[in-house]
């Protein structure tokens, strides 16, 4: 699914932040180089896809590093994101991060994608960004939503992700037409000054 997804971003001129498993990107290096030579960047998202919430400071650790060490050895970059599998953060996640030199990234809006029944409840689930975008006006600024979708399934390659294809070929045009900007997490939200 990962191509198509490539595709439809290149012809709505979208950048977005690809959040990688370690262990996949090992296993499809070409695809990992391609996100990457098109304009994404690539964030780290562990070696395993772990549950991070009970994890060890140690386990936590190795997650982060080998999923980031991964990516650097098949893209030549080493990623300066990572998002939590699930979200889920421990007590020593932003630690070991940092220790890390890596930003923790979130969302504002998470509709649960992988789970999606069908294309038409998956586009209902994403007008949150169109509403905000009408209500704030082209002229806003600072605006605007970290949006969590998956190109892919964690526990298996070549998960099918078809209902978010899908629903990403009704929204971007649409929020386009909004006036909305499709930018990388560090082309919307630029590192804070330390």
């Amino acid at each position: 699914m990962t191509p198509k997804f490539l595709d439809l971003l290149q012809r709505y001129e979208a950048r977005a932040t690809f959040f990688l498993i370690g262990h996949y990107v090992r296993e499809c290096p070409d695809l990992a180089r391609e996100i990457s030579v098109r304009g994404h960047a690539i964030g780290c998202h562990t070696e395993t896809h772990a549950n991070l919430l009970l994890a060890s400071r140690r386990r936590t650790h190795y997650e982060i590093s080998r999923g980031s060490e991964s990516i650097a050895a098949v893209t030549g970059v080493l990623p300066k994101l990572f998002r939590p599998p699930w979200g889920f953060r421990n007590p020593w996640i932003a630690a070991v991060a940092r220790e890390l030199h890596l930003r923790v990234v979130m969302w504002t809006l998470l509709p649960n994608d992988w789970r999606a029944p069908s294309a038409p409840w998956l586009i209902d689930r994403m007008q949150p960004i169109a509403t905000r975008a009408a209500v704030n006006g082209q002229n806003a600024t600072g605006t605007g939503d970290v949006l969590c979708l998956h190109d892919g399934y964690h526990a298996r390659q070549n998960g099918d992700r078809s209902r978010t294809l899908a629903a990403l070929e009704h929204w971007l045009p649409r929020w386009r037409d909004l006036g909305l900007k499709f930018a990388t997490i560090e082309g919307a939200v630029p590192t804070p000054a330390r």
